[in-house]
């Protein structure tokens, strides 16, 4: 197995930190920045579902709040393994109740997604 590509995504949650919110949006984030066209192309796979891993890395204020089958309906090929660790970032935002606001805090988490080609 040999690692193809690896992306980087952020996401936020301006209303509501919620962490988890923040860790799909950091996942779409990285996902939208590459097309694996050479997957295709380049290395001639058929069937991506079986000849493809994904890693998913994710750091965030609140590891055990990452919903993995919502970050997993990110990834549209592959076997998808996901892994949260505590990272991500709080800072100050705006209080707004009605915006859904528990306090005045933004919620930030980071993705790496690394593809990997499984071995024939």
């Amino acid at each position: 197995m040999g690692r193809y590509i690896i992306e980087f995504g952020i996401g936020t949650d301006f209303h509501g930190q919620d962490a988890g919110k923040a860790a799909v949006k950091a996942v779409r984030d990285a996902v939208s920045r590459s097309c694996l066209c050479g997957l295709t192309e380049v290395l001639g796979l058929e069937d991506l579902d079986k000849s493809v891993k994904i890693k998913v890395t994710v750091a965030m204020s609140s590891p055990e709040k990452a919903d993995s089958e919502e970050i997993v309906k990110c990834l549209p090929i592959g076997e998808v393994e996901v892994k949260a660790v505590k990272g991500g970032l709080q800072v100050p935002g705006l209080y707004i109740p009605r915006f859904g606001d528990k306090d005045e805090s933004i919620e930030a988490a980071i993705a790496a997604v690394e593809v990997w080609i499984l071995e024939p």
